[in-house]
């Protein structure tokens, strides 16, 4: 899909990959409404020359009042990038952990498709770009949440691009390792430690950290030619071969992974 003159929503885009989708598809002339939580996404906007709606997309409500916006500023929506997304709890966390990781993680995609894909089937065409990671098809060292969740949405993905494909909807599911945002390092005043520092050198060690611009200009490429699975890393095609090659090799591997990580994250 050729996205000049196309009309885009792009959640989680105050910065970080959403922002960089954001500036991509502007200079590839779209129109874009931008959309997060965190009030800089006004900022961020403003800086494009693009519209922005500040709000949680982790309810149907959420959701629904993201979708009316964007209608009221863009009319109809031609593609939607479901790119906001949390980290997780370290290990296998709480209740409260998984209800928010599971919102906006799964949730808030399923429900934007819902919502979504009734109108694109009706006038034969609409993309869905969904904002997974290389734990998606891999797991994530330290976090059960992030891992189940972006597991997950990759499965979404994969079940919408089935149904719906011979209909005119596109998917395309991004799978990145490492990306310089703030889900990769945290937060400087609270520096991740234990399995929260493994699982960032999981992540960190394992393959180069991309700038989000360039994860950017891929991911639109990827659109451009109606690619379902975007790998900016593409190391990580050869580890998910591996893992289905053979899985109890895989996963004694990823033990021997972690046990070495856990060290190297107590060590500083």
């Amino acid at each position: 899909m050729d996205v000049s003159g196309r009309t885009a929503v792009v959640t989680g885009a105050a910065g970080g990959i959403g922002a960089a989708l954001a500036a991509e598809l502007t200079t590839r002339g779209a129109r874009v409404l931008l959309a997060d939580l965190d009030p800089a996404v006004a900022q961020t906007a403003a800086g494009l020359g693009q519209g922005h709606w500040e709000g949680d997309v982790s309810s149907a409500d959420g959701v629904d009042a993201l979708l009316a916006a964007a209608r009221a500023h863009l009319g109809d929506v031609d593609l939607y990038f479901a790119n906001a997304g949390v980290g997780g709890a370290s290990g296998l966390g709480d209740d409260q952990d998984w209800d928010l990781t599971l919102e906006v993680n799964l949730r808030a995609h399923i429900r934007a498709a819902q919502r979504l894909v009734p109108e694109w089937t009706a006038r034969g065409a609409g993309y869905f770009v969904a904002t997974a990671s290389a734990a998606g098809l891999l797991t994530q060292i330290g976090s059960a949440g992030y891992s189940v969740t972006k597991h997950a949405a990759l499965a979404f993905a994969e079940w919408l691009s089935v149904t719906y494909g011979d209909d005119g909807v596109r998917v395309s599911v991004l799978a990145p390792m490492g990306v310089n945002t703030k889900i990769l390092w945290g937060d400087a005043d609270n520096p991740k430690t234990g399995d929260a520092l493994a699982a960032q050198k999981a992540v960190s060690e394992a393959g180069g950290v991309l700038e989000p611009e360039d994860v950017a200009r891929m991911v639109l490429d990827s659109v451009d030619r109606e690619d379902f699975l975007i790998l900016p890393h593409p190391e990580v095609l050869d580890m998910y071969r591996m893992k289905g090659s053979d899985y109890e090799r895989w996963l004694s591997g990823m033990r021997r992974y972690q046990s070495k990580l856990r060290a190297l994250a107590q060590e500083g």
